[in-house]
């Protein structure tokens, strides 16, 4: 048997070519089409998709970055390093990728390289809240261990007992992941000349600098707040003296009357104990404005972050999927004028994160109510 060499007549060629030149080009895949398949659970299509994109524009930070996020959910969690690892090479001022870099390695226990990464993206952009609140659980797993450590040695060392349970029993949740890409104003071009220094100005293509989602923040150290007035000394009460005649007699001694508590402090405190409970409530049905309107115009936002970028993360923490139930116990009240310190114990419960711990608001009475002016875990 002899093999016929295949051979194309210049007719059948051209023809070809004509039938090329009339089909229309495969149009190429969109972000849009990519996130739709991430949506629905479609991870190997969305996989596929992003790598059509990158085999275009392989130098796409917001593709590359998609990528990183699709893989992290594969569980292909080596893979996804590489990915955001490159990234932050070729991008140093983008945050994002230091931050999901560094929840890979906390969730191999690497907690050291974790802090590293979550430094950089802190120094990249100081306001981004998300890597301090990561940053925040990092050093408490880091403590943990310490504590671990502490207690192998001395088995009855109760302070480093007492101290592991209370991280314990705060960290009920894990770092997490920025999920949004990196916002450019066009796809972004690595430019042959270095990267500039990274905290100053983008990549050399007229990149827009990106702006990264914000998160909860560790809180600022709190303002002192002034001790309650004292109340005006009550006036001591003498017994009277008896007649010089007699035999003297042993008079009873007479306490002074019990300082009674005003009745506006009493209104206050239930005034304040129903405005927390109120709060908590709004908070637990998911009701963003009821929520949002308990606190105070000058509210001293974690970290000091814009208003309406706070406000925006909280909206994004309160509609995430799942119920959620907040609870305030045993609630400590001091008043000074139209000041007052509320200090309870707050419990926290949704799909992802169960915690209790010490929670204290600083209230301002305005407008006929109470406020929220700061807020902070702990005293």
């Amino acid at each position: 048997m002899t093999f016929r060499p295949f051979r194309t007549t210049l007719n059948a060629l051209a023809a070809a070519m004509l039938l090329a030149c009339a089909l229309p080009a495969a149009a190429e895949p969109t972000l849009t089409e990519v996130q739709a398949h991430m949506k629905q659970g479609q991870l190997p299509a969305a996989l596929e998709k992003v790598d059509q994109i990158l085999a275009v524009r392989p130098k796409d930070a917001q593709a590359r970055f998609t990528k990183g996020v699709i893989l992290t959910e594969m569980n292909r969690l080596n893979d996804a390093a590489v990915v955001y690892q490159k990234l932050s090479e070729d991008y140093p001022e983008l945050p994002e990728p230091y931050n999901n870099l560094a929840v890979i390695y906390a969730s191999q226990r690497q907690y050291e390289k974790a802090k590293a990464a979550l430094e950089l993206a802190i120094r990249t952009h100081p306001a981004y809240a998300t890597a301090h609140e990561n940053l925040g659980d990092v050093y408490a797993k880091l403590a943990s261990q310490a504590y671990d450590k502490a207690l192998q040695l001395d088995s009855a060392n109760t302070q480093a007992q007492t101290k592991l349970a209370m991280i314990r029993d705060l960290m009920g949740g894990t770092t997490r992941n920025a999920r949004t890409a990196p916002t450019t104003s066009k796809p972004v071009q690595v430019a042959a000349a270095s990267p500039a220094p990274v905290a100053t100005a983008p990549v050399a293509t007229a990149q827009a600098k990106p702006t990264p989602p914000v998160a909860k923040a560790p809180e600022p150290a709190p303002k002192p707040v002034e001790a309650p007035a004292k109340p005006a000394p009550v006036a001591k009460v003498e017994a009277p003296k008896p007649a010089a005649t007699p035999a003297p007699v042993a008079a009873a001694k007479t306490e002074p009357p019990a300082a009674k508590k005003p009745a506006a402090n009493d209104k206050a405190e239930a005034d304040i104990r129903k405005m927390v409970n109120n709060w908590a409530s709004a908070w637990s049905r998911k009701d963003v404005k009821g929520y949002l309107s308990h606190y105070a115009r000058d509210f001293k936002t974690p970290g000091g972050v814009p208003r309406k970028a706070w406000e925006s993360e909280r909206e994004s923490r309160l509609t995430k999927p799942g119920p959620i139930s907040v609870s305030a116990d045993n609630l400590v009240i001091r008043l000074s004028d139209d000041e007052a310190t509320v200090r309870f114990r707050q419990s926290y419960d949704s799909a992802n994160l169960k915690s209790a711990a010490t929670k204290t608001l600083v209230l301002v009475h305005r407008d006929g109510r109470w406020q929220i002016q700061q807020e902070r875990v702990g005293g």
